[in-house]
């Protein structure tokens, strides 16, 4: 082991037993890539002086969790997957009266919104519980503010656009009916306890950034997590190809179903 790799070792030990987050479970090429230009890009020659940092400048602190996170997303990404998921899965599902819903690693919010403007607009006899969780407590207090920019709502329906945001000061709110129905909380998919009897599950555009021991690990939690007959929706480059491992099987692409 090089001293290069030494250094970045002792600083993701540092970061977990500070923060309990264990980034051995990410992917280490595009972590280490990602961390190490962020610790140049300050002006630290070492993980070390970059950690002693960290300890003593919040805002930094929160610059590296930011980066590790990468919080990229907008509303209704991937537009065609959330058109099966209204015309298709929703019907499928085992209660048609009340749903238990948990958008994972949430980001800033957009997945979350998208799937509440879903079932207000197309199934509003249903009796919804939606609970969005993120590991980014700056990306959580965004979402919580649910104010976004044009850039994020480029795929939205005309019709929904026009029902659930009110236009401000060249920003767009998420109007209060759909805001305040959606719990907001921290989670580390990786170290936290999973809730249980799910009816749907998102986690979509994260998985990817983590090893297949991990990948392997959450698949397992997640279907754990879910009621029979429980669906969990994956983002476009994360298909399960053996999903039975963990009693799940296909229902459309990205769309698995909790074997009853």
């Amino acid at each position: 082991m090089t001293a290069l790799d030494q250094d970045y070792y002792q600083f993701i030990q540092k970061i977990k037993k500070k923060t309990g987050i264990d980034l051995s479970l990410y992917k280490e090429a595009q972590m280490k890539r990602r961390l190490n230009s962020l610790r140049m890009k300050r002006g630290y020659a070492n993980f070390v002086d970059y950690f002693h940092a960290l300890e003593k400048d919040q805002q930094l602190f929160a610059e590296m969790l930011d980066r590790m996170t990468i919080n990229v997303t907008e509303f209704f990404r991937n537009y065609s997957r959330w058109k099966v998921l209204t015309d298709k899965v929703i019907h499928q599902l085992p209660d048609q009266r009340k749903i238990k819903c948990w958008s994972a690693a949430c980001s800033t919010g957009e997945e979350p919104y998208t799937l509440m403007m879903i079932l207000a607009n197309h199934f509003p006899h249903l009796q919804v519980e939606l609970l969005a969780t993120d590991l980014d407590e700056g990306a959580l207090k965004k979402a919580a503010e649910a104010i976004y920019t044009e850039r994020s709502i480029q795929e939205v329906p005309k019709e929904m656009l026009n029902k659930y945001f009110v236009k401000q000061n060249q920003v767009l709110h998420v109007i209060p009916e759909i805001k305040n129905k959606i719990k907001f909380r921290k989670h580390n998919l990786l170290s936290d306890p999973f809730d249980k009897n799910f009816d749907l599950i998102i986690c979509r555009n994260v998985m990817i950034y983590f090893t297949e021991e991990a990948k392997n690990h959450l698949y397992q939690k997640f279907s754990q997590a879910l009621k029979p007959g429980g669906v969990l929706f994956v983002g476009s480059t994360e298909q399960i190809f053996n999903p039975a491992q963990y009693q799940l099987e296909t229902i459309d692409t990205f769309f698995y179903r909790k074997i009853r």
